[in-house]
């Protein structure tokens, strides 16, 4: 189900960043101490009473050189673009001015809601000056303070009104959903094409459940797939090709709706630091993943080469330890045919359960081979542990002392899982509870 996009647009310094930040909470902090697994401030999720909703901060764009005027135009095309609603955020010591009324001309052309926001209004007596910014023409203006918090449940109200109906129907759960994510010109297009083109593969195109995306369902030996393919493939223009931040922004709006996420890489570049960022996302949002090194028909493809670069892989992508890799040529079509396979395995693996009684017996047999630490005195006792989500699969182990379970032994209960039930392509979480 897609959540609704909401932008934060506004001249520098009127604070973008700072309600962001409110906003989002602690979802914006690194949740794993892994390496490798960066995560970019521009896009996050924030929830205001039962609805959650995905948020862009424009603040977070940085254009380099361009002008003033160039770059806050831009900011706005991007909200006008991604966003079902936009947030004007003004400066309430400031007044209005040229910079904001160049803003709010482009968001008049934008035939979407804005609810505009009177920032750095930090106490009652300067309430009165927000008034003069309805001049603007964007109805009521919502002061706040983005310093102390004030006035964003109004604000977050008036957002919220404005979301569109989305489609609540359930996906088929028998359908696999998958994305490709990648930086530009990785190959995804040509992909695609490849993998429609097989044999013994039907294709029909219908346009997708979310703006600006094309879903295209296809049957191959028996199993229906959809591939979400995000207009980000289609887009041109200087801002989509050259901004690597919205090549992540696409991304994200894709992995969101997919079981499984096809990681590409470029075998004639090599892995670069984008490609670590916008995987990282897929791991975190918990999607299966397979890693797709493409064009391989342009490097040296003996077997050497390939396991050296299966190596770097590694190396570069240690978050990632449990995705298979697939080397593969969509311009050649060379070994395009192994990796729905693979698509299929990491699938089934992320929704796998395992039965209670077994889990147990593997989870028992770990504790015999490899004892619970003491940390200061004190010993793990891990009690028993149960299976209590998939996609991703997640267990919760009871202990006596949830803070007595350290990362390594956390990480060695999942090695032992993943070596009694498979779990190839999917992240898997664990949770300690004390029991009561």
């Amino acid at each position: 189900m897609r959540k609704s996009v909401v932008a934060i647009v506004g001249r520098p310094n009127v604070g973008k960043s700072t309600i962001f930040n409110r906003l989002v909470g602690e979802r914006i902090s690194i949740v794993e101490d892994i390496p490798g697994v960066t995560r970019d401030r521009i896009y996050s999720q924030a929830e205001w009473l039962t609805t959650s909703f995905n948020l862009i901060d424009t603040g977070g764009i940085e254009l380099g050189d361009e002008p003033l005027l160039v770059q806050m135009r831009e900011q706005a095309e991007v909200a006008i673009q991604e966003a079902d609603v936009i947030i004007f955020m003004v400066n309430g010591r400031e007044g209005i001015t040229a910079a904001d009324e160049e803003v709010s001309k482009l968001l008049y052309k934008s035939n979407k809601p804005v609810v505009l926001g009177v920032n750095k209004v930090d106490n009652p007596e300067m309430r009165d000056q927000v008034y003069e910014f309805y001049s603007l023409g964007f109805g009521e203006p919502y002061p706040i303070s983005g310093t102390h918090g004030l006035g964003l449940g109004d604000l977050l109200d008036a957002v919220v009104k404005h979301f569109p109906e989305i489609n609540q129907e359930e996906p088929d759960e028998e359908t696999i959903y998958f994305s490709l994510i990648g930086r530009p010109n990785v190959g995804k297009s040509s992909l695609v094409n490849a993998m429609l083109n097989q044999e013994r593969v039907i294709v029909s195109n219908i346009a997708g459940t979310t703006r600006d995306a094309i879903d295209t369902p296809f049957t191959k030996d028996g199993q229906d797939y959809v591939i979400i393919d995000t207009a980000g493939m289609r887009k041109r223009g200087k801002i989509y090709e050259s901004t690597e931040k919205y090549s992540i922004l696409r991304a994200l709006k894709a992995i969101e709706r997919s079981d499984v996420v096809l990681t590409l890489i470029d075998a004639e570049t090599g892995i670069i630091e984008q490609d670590k960022k916008i995987a990282g996302y897929a791991h975190e949002a918990g999607k299966a993943v397979v890693i797709v090194v493409n064009k391989w028909d342009t490097v040296d493809s003996h077997e050497k080469a390939m396991k050296e670069f299966e190596d770097k892989i590694r190396a570069h992508f240690q978050f990632l330890d449990y995705a298979p890799i697939v080397f593969l040529s969509a311009k050649t079509r060379k070994r395009t045919h192994t990796l729905l396979p693979q698509v299929l395995e990491a699938s089934e693996n992320h929704a796998k359960r395992v039965e209670t009684n077994v889990l147990n017996d593997v989870i028992m047999d770990a504790l015999a081979m490899n004892p619970t630490p003491t940390i200061k005195g004190q010993r793990l006792k891990i009690l028993y542990a149960s299976q209590v989500a998939v996609k991703p699969p997640t267990f919760v182990v009871f202990v006596n002392d949830p803070e007595l379970l350290h990362f390594s032994y956390e990480r060695f209960l999942e090695n032992r899982i993943r070596e009694a039930f498979g779990f190839e392509g999917t992240p898997i979480k664990i949770f300690a509870r004390r029991r009561k």
